[in-house]
């Protein structure tokens, strides 16, 4: 299986816009059940310049706000401004493992001081969908106040 680029959903994108303000969200492509990924074997998920890479599910992703934060953040802060390379991050894994990895650290805070604050964004932007939605429908109107011909009844 190569891989397949997913679309980010709505809501999550706007949210992610107000996380990182100064970054184009949308420019990251997340892929899922990527091939890249047979060369880590215990990750769930790999980074480069513009993507994410996913072992799983990008709805599985999606769904868990640390691992979400996380990964965009070595994108939009660590490999878009080009503080993090394939060669630095491979020295610093050598030097120190996987949880010692000041990239892998930055990371794991980043998401941890941001996790509250994302969620309720999100929270915030579902709500609104939900009113857009909800307004749409009532804009439609009610199919009960219709005539057989579909012209509205007169009130």
């Amino acid at each position: 299986m190569s891989g397949r680029r997913v679309s980010l959903p709505a809501e999550l994108s706007a949210t992610l816009r107000q996380v990182f303000p100064d970054a184009d969200v949308e420019r990251v492509e997340v892929i899922e059940h990527s091939w890249v990924l047979r060369w880590h074997p215990r990750a769930a998920a790999t980074t480069r310049r513009g993507r994410i890479y996913l072992r799983g599910s990008a709805a599985q992703f999606f769904a868990d706000a640390d691992f979400v934060l996380h990964e965009y953040f070595h994108v939009l802060r660590q490999w878009e401004p080009g503080r993090l390379t394939v060669w630095r991050y491979v020295l610093e894994w050598l030097r120190r493992g996987y949880w010692l990895n000041p990239f892998e650290v930055e990371a794991r805070a980043f998401a941890a001081g941001q996790r509250k604050r994302f969620e309720w964004l999100l929270a915030q932007q579902r709500m609104r969908s939900a009113e857009d939605g909800l307004a749409l429908v009532q804009a439609a109107g009610d199919p009960g106040e219709q005539g057989a011909e579909g012209e509205a009844r007169p009130g």
